[in-house]
């Protein structure tokens, strides 16, 4: 006889929000890194690599995670996570200059942790909601993209405290975040198996109905033809949101905002990244996967469009706008990911199955560094958006040949 839903998996919720929302520390970079470019000297390109890196690592983890998850707990992993960011960001508080060292402090342990903590947390998290999957990702996905504005203000107004610098700065955060994930390691756990959850209604049964009839393999998922659409396609969609976020105050500079107008907004662009997920979310369990998809690709256009038409007037309203709908466009994509692993390939091999797909966070990554390198080379960030603009047209077109496998 099953036992039934008890309020616990809100307690779940609540946790693996806050988990993410510290380890969504991986967005705060464009903040956390500029002590770090004044100090030493590093160029635009020097720093957009190491985003590139940490997100590349951020997904090498992720997957490690989903290839043990069935070996390990959930508490094994997070905890993992906790020892991995401390050391993190506490070596990064002892550079002494070498870049290299920061790549593989911030980078390559930092992207690990987050990875794990990352995979572990919405991947068990999200066990509790099969009637509410919707609004449970995009909430735990939303707490993940709010942390620029508020562990990044909060960081970015230490470190401008003479008495606290980058340095103190770089530790606390170490501590803290790896404390919270600590605490998460205790609480989070997956539901029993004897759980009776409430079925799902409305839109939601509708959803429910439409899901798979068989959960693939890994091995199965990578052979469909449908499985390398979605990863084209995510490449293309997250690109916009991985260079803007990655460059975001100093776009707003560039635009003519000043230093504090530039680190709000890099905020601003964390709340309309986390609103999208959010709203992502409700429109996968309202209007289903198809139509949300167009509404994806339509806003993708727009956003870089808009970051355009600010360049090159030079309009501080319009580059805010611009640069908001950035932040919504990149909301989408790991929303959109989640619900198109569980809807196209079943929940049994979810974790693993997910991993896989946001290995394509790999390639995207790699628009901060192009990022900078086109910044430093034309001195404009112009050049960068009509590149832009050009990838969320061809995943337009791309939209139209995804199907169910």
């Amino acid at each position: 006889m099953k036992t039934k839903i008890v309020d616990n998996r809100w307690l779940q919720l609540v946790t693996g929000v806050i988990g993410l929302l510290f380890a969504g520390i991986i967005y705060a970079w464009s903040i956390l890194a500029a002590p770090l470019a004044a100090e030493f000297g590093w160029s635009n390109s020097q720093i957009g690599l190491n985003f590139t890196i940490t997100l590349s690592i951020f997904c090498v983890g992720w997957f490690v995670s989903g290839i043990i998850s069935k070996k390990t707990t959930p508490m094994a992993r997070l905890l993992a996570a906790a020892v991995l960011i401390f050391l993190s960001f506490f070596i990064s508080s002892r550079l002494k200059g070498s870049i290299g060292v920061l790549y593989i402090a911030y980078g390559v342990l930092g992207g690990t942790a987050i990875g794990f903590a990352y995979n572990t947390i919405i991947g068990v998290v999200t066990e509790w909601f099969p009637d509410k999957r919707g609004f449970a990702s995009g909430l735990l996905l939303m707490g993940f993209g709010l942390n620029s504005i508020i562990i990044g203000r909060i960081a970015a107004d230490m470190m401008k405290n003479p008495d606290i610098g980058w340095r103190k700065t770089y530790f606390a955060i170490a501590v803290v975040t790896a404390a919270v994930l600590a605490v998460a390691a205790f609480i989070i756990r997956k539901p029993p198996k004897d759980m009776a959850f409430p079925a799902p209604k409305g839109a939601d049964a509708k959803k429910a109905a439409g899901e798979v009839a068989r959960d693939y393999t890994a091995g199965e998922m990578v052979r469909r033809l449908s499985f390398w659409k979605l990863f084209l396609f995510f490449i293309l969609l997250a690109s916009v949101g991985s260079a803007s976020i990655s460059f975001a105050k100093n776009i707003i500079l560039e635009i003519g905002g000043s230093d504090s107008v530039a680190t709000t907004m890099v905020g601003v662009i964390s709340m309309a990244n986390g609103f999208g997920r959010i709203v992502s979310g409700w429109l996968f369990d309202v209007i289903g996967r198809r139509k949300t998809q167009f509404v994806t690709s339509g806003v993708a256009i727009i956003a870089p469009l808009t970051v355009i038409l600010a360049l090159s007037s030079g309009s501080l309203a319009v580059g805010v706008i611009g640069m908001i709908l950035c932040g919504i466009s990149y909301g989408f994509a790991p929303t959109g990911s989640t619900a198109f692993i569980g809807a196209f390939y079943g929940q049994k091999n979810f974790s693993l199955n997910l991993g896989i797909l946001n290995l394509q966070l790999i390639a995207t990554a790699f628009a901060s560094t192009w990022a900078g390198a086109i910044k430093d080379a034309t001195g404009s960030f112009t050049m960068t958006f009509v590149i832009l603009t050009a990838f969320s047209i061809v995943g337009l077109v791309l939209n139209v040949f995804i199907r169910k496998p």
